[in-house]
């Protein structure tokens, strides 16, 4: 079994930045800020920290971007944090996922919905990947399945995203497309942020992670941890080439967690199209192909109207999934 949301995702066709009137151009905020919805480290925090740095490389902003890390609910607290408190800041945009999306599919923001922001750009697709520590006797995502299979107690697997989130997910897909009989037994355990459960692998507390890609990299170049399988159709290129992908070994399951960015509800429209337009820019830019193909971050070039549409559908296909595999009924 494989995730259909994500196998549209990236046979999406790339579109075009779309064309902004003056006042996108003349958009400048007084304070730009980006929320990352978990704690340092994770996914969330690369993509808040990576495109403001890059923005203000490019000159798309004038001011450094602070970033916030407001961690908690898989994302459900910052998302409160913007609906109710920061509902009309033009300054403010936060960054977001397929996790994002899982977490509204499965209705875990109580209250929240998707029409309570503005969409505003994806920047790129990041595979996920199921990884081990450097030393462990596991070598393979067979070896790990088999004992998921033989005894769902005996292993642990840590992830960034919360009970039934995107991460979650991923591992249940895989247990799934091996033979798993009740992936309901899986054994995962939650924390904020990427960052955060590879440090309990790395303390022995777990014996897996289940992360994207951008997530795991860092750890990899610092031989703390060995990725077992990554989740995309055929192998990566360039340094990522050596990382053998679940469908080679037999498990056909395919994950891409998008990156993107969303904001207030009652943002104004000149705000709005200017982020949009930054946003759009910095993904046209010659930094940000070499920004993706040093995280490993697949094409996904979306922005307004069209990648509202994108998370509306996403959301539709992972309630789809979740029901499925028993998350959701």
């Amino acid at each position: 079994m494989t995730f259909k949301a994500t196998r549209i995702a990236l046979a999406a066709a790339l579109i075009g930045a779309s064309a902004m009137g003056a006042s996108a151009q003349e958009f400048t905020p007084e304070a730009p800020e980006c929320i990352a919805p978990a704690n340092p480290g994770g996914g969330w925090d690369f993509t808040c920290r990576q495109v403001g740095k890059s923005l203000q490389d490019q000159g798309l902003l004038s001011k450094t971007m602070q970033v916030v890390n407001l961690a908690g609910g898989g994302g459900g607290v910052a998302y409160a944090e913007v609906v109710n408190k920061r509902n009309d800041s033009d300054d403010l945009i936060v960054a977001a996922s397929s996790a994002t999306a899982t977490r509204l599919a499965q209705g875990a923001y109580p209250g929240n919905t998707m029409d309570q922001v503005r969409w505003l750009a994806s920047v790129g697709a990041d595979y996920g990947v199921i990884a081990v520590a450097a030393d462990s006797k596991i070598s393979t995502l067979p070896d790990l399945l088999d004992m998921i299979k033989n005894d769902p107690t005996s292993v642990s697997v840590a992830g960034g995203s919360a009970v039934g989130g995107w991460d979650h997910l991923k591992v249940l897909i895989a247990a799934n497309a091996y033979g798993v009989e009740d992936v309901r037994k899986v054994k995962y355990i939650a924390f904020d942020g990427g960052g955060e459960a590879v440090t309990q692998l790395l303390a022995g507390s777990v014996q897996a992670f289940t992360g994207d890609l951008s997530e795991a990299k860092g750890f990899v170049d610092s031989g703390d941890i060995k990725v077992i399988a990554v989740l995309s159709p055929e192998r990566l290129d360039g340094e990522f080439a050596d990382f053998p992908t679940a469908k080679e070994q037999g498990v056909d399951a395919i994950g891409a967690n998008w990156r993107g960015f969303y904001g207030p509800g009652n943002m104004s429209d000149e705000a709005y199209d200017g982020w949009v337009k930054k946003i759009s820019d910095l993904y046209a830019s010659d930094e940000w192909k070499e920004v993706m193909a040093t995280n490993g971050l697949a094409p996904l070039d979306l922005q307004g109207a069209e990648f509202e549409q994108f998370v509306s559908d996403s959301i539709t296909q992972i309630q789809t999934i979740s029901r499925e595999i028993g998350i959701i009924k």
